[in-house]
């Protein structure tokens, strides 16, 4: 798809003609003229597919034609013929996104014809779109492009060639809830329908809902509070698949893949051709087909193979493994160049095509991809070498594969709003967000998502004072931790943007968590008994038997979580920070207090000297304790033992595999105790388990140790944050990033070069170790930053440009 041109509302106009220039107008604060239009008889709230056409006559070519679009679920809209956008950006009902496009590159002297291809999916709806109904708008800008306002001069057709095939848990035997694929039957399919030529007169007319259409705020009703979308369009680009692994009843070279060598699949034929992206991807696959009436084309997404016992095992094995995923379907009418393409993008590392011919034989011409995502910039890099490279001791090339793949995850988790995994929910879960936030910050420095993603959690706040645990979502679902850790995203922000109008904003929503969790602090100290699901990580927990919902450590339900406790403390703690920044210096120290009494109690009822550890619960006679990683984790953050003890506790915890251990996700947590503790230098020997997932062909990092139902979840690509952040050493040292503190830690490592984006440009280090443990390098600090660089107790003042290291 071309790129467009999205303008700010506020106008970006001085460079044209005058003769062709209105002053932009306003629409976030007045009643829009254009009204939200559908099908006359059709079902409102049931599945269905639907294309509208607009002609309209232009005097001369516009060096400007600003239209304002959005639909309930989606569109994708076409100027004479060319695709130039899909929308809209996934919100909810009362924060519903329209784009603002410039469409006068498209547009032409004459006659020119605007078409969008506009559905519903009813019940089969991913739980990520939240709706009112269906409804397609398009509102001009100013007085020439409201001859294009939606109304009853637009045509409307229902597409009965459209039906939902289910792609659910029953199906795929896991919790998956993308939605609905899609059945095209082609004979049915009004082919042409967005080409200018196309004859539209048996169309009918649109009909316009009697409501008005309204900006966010304004009205009598719901319906839709419409609102500008803040991000920008998403990338699409092409994208083929790399191999033919194998094929059953048929014949295909890899040539056919790049679009060189269609394959004929005989009459009364059942053949299958399993193909392999060599990686996982985000694609809308477009596949198109030739002759073959009444032919079926099934295609299979997967992001790896199975064994007869459902295991996926090495990645790149198919011996002995079929494909079990979600499935789209195509049903061939005879024609020519007929091209497929699904509604949504699918999330596959293979793809299989299974052909089942009728009478006549099928011509598979060309299968393209078109690649998708948010269209981050990678500006961060990252390199080191290692004295004896190995498995213990990786060089360059093991931690640049995890660089690599690790942002390839990062990149697929990333879309209209953060996913926490592409294939199998793409929902906005905040613990997982809070973790891609700090990767998108220090990779490309665009903080647009994440801005983004901190506003969807407060709107998703509900009479509880809580958020909601993923946002946009269409089943409401709370996870307490979850709200706490919307607060120390609040402060990450916080720490590395200058934006206090909008961080101000949000204290509201932070007293409401903070306060819901203080109303929860038992007699004893601890927390006492908590609602919801107070997921921690998808730990083995020991004798957590009084919960019934996975990833809960014991003592949430009844009571006593030295976990759940010191959660709390570690979000009053940056809470207290933020609050104490904006003035509320009262309630700051009132929740540092409570943090520090919260410690207290942990420290006096789960500490078990025999041990040397806090355990999950507290200790007594009675049962035997049980202990964690993460209760020492977050007992080290939260300063609940003391500080001389941290290092070696940490130390402890690391080598204890009696403990239950972190997962992918929680690991992030241990890398931030390895920095307070200094012991920044053990960061490399603690990826194993991402030298692992790399062994077992894996592309992208996997959700959960083996064996795991997601493929690719950006919790685990924090090594990105940590290779920046701790190996670099690169950090804010004030609100704002506002200065910089670097404190390299090369481990093993002989030396180490990366570069990040910061507001005012890029900072850049090279270090290198000398054998008698001295740094030596350049540090390169962007505008008028300034800093301070550490190793081993020894410090360099830093200041703007570059600048040679010698410690």
């Amino acid at each position: 798809m071309c790129k467009i041109r999205l303008l700010l509302i506020l106008g970006l106009f001085s460079s044209l003609s005058l003769a062709q220039t209105s002053t932009p107008t306003d629409w976030t604060n007045q009643y829009w003229t254009a009204r939200w239009i559908l099908h006359p008889t059709a079902p409102a709230r049931q599945y269905g597919v639907y294309h509208f056409r607009k002609s309209f006559d232009l005097a001369q070519k516009p060096n400007r034609f600003v239209v304002h679009v959005s639909a309930d679920n989606r569109y994708r809209l076409f100027v004479n013929g060319k695709a130039v956008a899909i929308g809209p950006a996934r919100s909810d009902t009362q924060n519903w996104n329209y784009e603002t496009i410039d469409l006068a590159p498209y547009l032409q002297a004459g006659r020119n014809v605007l078409a969008a291809q506009a559905w519903y999916m009813g019940e089969g709806a991913p739980f990520a779109q939240m709706s009112y109904q269906f409804g397609f708008l398009l509102q001009g800008d100013g007085p020439v492009e409201k001859v294009a306002n939606t109304d009853a001069s637009w045509k409307i057709v229902h597409n009965p060639a459209y039906s939902p095939i289910k792609n659910d848990i029953p199906k795929l035997r896991t919790y998956i809830v993308v939605g609905d694929g899609d059945r095209v039957d082609a004979a049915q399919y009004p082919w042409g329908w967005e080409q200018p030529g196309f004859d539209d007169t048996h169309w009918v007319a649109a009909k316009p809902l009697n409501f008005p259409t309204k900006p966010r705020g304004l009205g009598t009703d719901g319906n839709w509070g419409l609102v500008p979308r803040m991000i920008p369009m998403m990338d699409e680009k092409p994208l083929r698949l790399s191999t033919v692994r194998r094929t059953e009843n048929g014949k295909m070279e890899n040539a056919f893949l790049q679009g060189n060598a269609p394959v004929t699949v005989p009459a009364n034929t059942k053949a299958v051709f399993l193909l392999d992206q060599g990686y996982l991807t985000n694609a809308y696959p477009e596949l198109t087909v030739s002759q073959g009436k009444a032919a079926t084309i099934t295609l299979a997404y997967a992001e790896a193979l199975i064994d007869a016992k459902g295991r996926k095992g090495n990645r790149n094995e198919i011996e002995g493994r079929t494909l079990r995923g979600f499935e789209d379907q195509f049903m061939a009418d005879g024609g020519s160049k007929r091209t497929f393409r699904p509604l949504w993008f699918r999330t596959y590392r293979y793809l299989q095509l299974t052909v089942e011919t009728k009478q006549d034989p099928l011509v598979l011409d060309d299968l393209i991809g078109q690649y998708t995502a948010y269209p981050f910039e990678e500006k961060a890099r990252f390199s080191a070498n290692a004295a004896t490279p190995g498995v213990d001791a990786p060089g360059d090339t093991t931690l640049k594969a995890i660089w690599n793949v690790g942002w390839r995850t990062a990149q697929l988790c990333a879309g209209e709003n953060y996913y926490d995994c592409p294939y199998y929910e793409q929902l906005q879960y905040t613990g997982d967000t809070r973790i891609q936030s700090m990767i998108s910050l220090y990779v490309t420095g665009d903080d647009r998502l994440m801005r983004k993603a901190i506003m969807d959690y407060d709107h998703s706040r509900f009479n509880d004072g809580l958020t909601q645990s993923r946002y946009p979502s269409a089943d409401f679902q709370v996870i307490p931790t979850f709200s706490l850790f919307w607060v120390c995203m609040i402060h990450d922000y916080w720490m590395h943007r200058q934006d206090d109008a909008f961080v101000k904003s949000l204290l509201p929503g932070i007293m409401g968590v903070l306060n819901w969790h203080e109303q929860r602090i038992a007699p004893t100290g601890l927390n006492g008994p908590l609602e919801w699901w107070n997921f921690v990580d998808w730990a083995k927990w020991q004798n957590a038997t009084d919960e019934i919902a996975g990833g809960v450590p014991a003592g949430a339900r009844k009571g006593g979580s030295s976990i759940l406790s010191l959660q709390q403390a570690y979000t009053y703690f940056r809470a207290g920070d933020l609050l104490a920044h904006y003035g509320l210096n009262e309630r700051a120290e009132h929740y540092r207090e409570l943090g520090r009494r919260l410690n207290r109690a942990v420290y006096a009822q789960c500490w078990d000297a025999s041990r040397g550890l806090i355990a999950d619960v507290p200790v007594s006679s009675a049962s035997k304790a049980i202990f964690s990683q993460h209760a020492n984790i977050l007992a080290v953050l939260t300063d609940a033992v003391p500080a001389s003890q941290q290092a070696s506790l940490l130390q402890k915890v690391m080598a204890d595999t009696s403990l239950t251990q972190a997962t992918f996700y929680f690991k992030f947590y241990l890398f931030e105790a390895l920095k307070k503790t200094k012991l920044g230098d053990q960061l490399v020997a603690q990826l194993k388990p991402w030298r692992d997932m790399l062994a077992i062909g894996l592309t992208t990092f996997a959700e959960n140790p083996e064996p795991t139902r997601s493929d690719c979840h950006a919790w685990s690509a924090s090594p990105l944050y940590e290779f920046l952040s701790m190996t670099c050493g690169i950090r804010p040292a004030e609100p704002g990033f506002k200065s910089v503190r670097i404190e390299p830690y090369l481990g093993d490592l002989t030396a180490v070069s990366g570069q990040m984006p910061h507001p005012l440009g890029i900072i850049s280090v090279e270090f290198r170790k000398t054998s008698a443990g001295q740094l030596t390098g350049t540090v390169i600090m962007p505008g008028n930053l300034t800093g301070t660089l550490r190793w081993k107790g020894k410090s360099l003042l830093l200041k703007a440009g570059k600048q040679t290291v010698n410690l």
